[in-house]
């Protein structure tokens, strides 16, 4: 039998949004496997138990580039401790120096960018400085690069919180500017069902059965069960079915398909996906909780 330690609880929480003691529940069930554990919450609290991917979870900003032939582009997140410096100009600068260098030089990775200069400094000089003035730690997350096959379409979001960026063939810049808004509002998780990962699929179809199988369906209905829920997963994730926000009565192919275009590629960044931010009254919710516990 696993130990299972207050971290372990903690990590589950962040993950799913459920309560300490039903976190700690799942955990015991699955003898320490955080990711059944995931799935046996999902079964039991439904959407309450979402994967943290879904969540704002640190600050800062995400910044685009895109060439003035919008054939080349970039899509660059950099964090922040608060809201409050995420604002700050020379943050914001900073970001934008960062995307136009990942377009224009093509760094393979992180440390690749921050080696690279913007008027004689390099971009981590830059962010050391700018540090050590405000007071507040700051880091260069993520970055994406696009050649594009037909022409980038972008959009930014929430001051910054939400980038977009959008490869489509054909259509007009209407049409790329209102998918990147789509792409924004719905973060779909794909293009099509080819996109999505194997393993999120295989989850959804576990899911699915225990639920079927906790409500009392025959063994043998399960598995078509299942493949229904699979189905509508994967209509409400991939972005070609989606129905479109601004008209929902036609899917994103359909428009596409009324505008001869098509949709080669896109990126979606939301800054602080996935990053567990700090909370200040875990310890206060452990206590009220262990209290609740015992008082039961």
């Amino acid at each position: 039998m696993a130990v299972i330690t207050a971290a372990m609880v903690k990590e589950l929480r962040v993950k799913t949004d459920a309560p300490m003691m039903e976190c700690k529940k799942a955990l015991t069930e699955a003898d320490g496997d955080m990711a059944r554990a995931e799935e046996l919450l999902r079964v039991k609290l439904g959407k309450k138990a979402s994967k943290a991917s879904a969540r704002i979870a640190a600050e800062g900003v995400v910044s685009i580039y895109v060439s003035e032939d919008g054939k080349l582009g970039s899509i660059f997140e950099v964090n922040s401790e608060t809201d409050f410096v995420a604002k700050n100009p020379e943050f914001q600068q900073m970001a934008a120096d960062g995307a136009r260098l990942v377009a224009e030089k093509n760094p393979a990775d992180i440390a690749a960018l921050s080696a690279l200069e913007v008027n004689g400094q390099t971009l981590e000089a830059i962010r050391t400085a700018l540090v050590g003035k405000i007071g507040e730690n700051m880091t260069f997350r993520r970055f994406k690069r696009i050649e594009a096959q037909g022409k980038l379409h972008t959009y930014i979001h929430g001051g910054s919180k939400i980038g977009v960026i959008v490869d489509m063939i054909g259509g007009n810049d209407e049409v790329g500017h209102d998918i990147a808004m789509h792409i924004a509002a719905m973060k779909p998780k794909a293009l099509d069902a080819s996109g999505v990962d194997a393993e999120l699929l295989a989850s959804e179809r576990r899911v699915a059965m225990e639920k079927a199988r906790e409500a009392g369906k025959p063994e043998a209905m399960l598995e078509r069960i299942a493949e229904g829920t699979v189905q509508k997963f994967l209509k409400e994730v991939t972005l070609l079915s989606q129905p479109f926000v601004k008209d929902d009565k036609k899917s994103i192919a359909d428009l596409l398909k009324q505008n001869g275009a098509q949709v080669a590629s896109f990126v979606l960044f939301v800054v602080g996906e996935g990053i567990e931010k700090k909370s200040s009254d875990f310890a206060a919710e452990v206590a009220e909780q262990m209290a609740a516990a015992q008082k039961a």
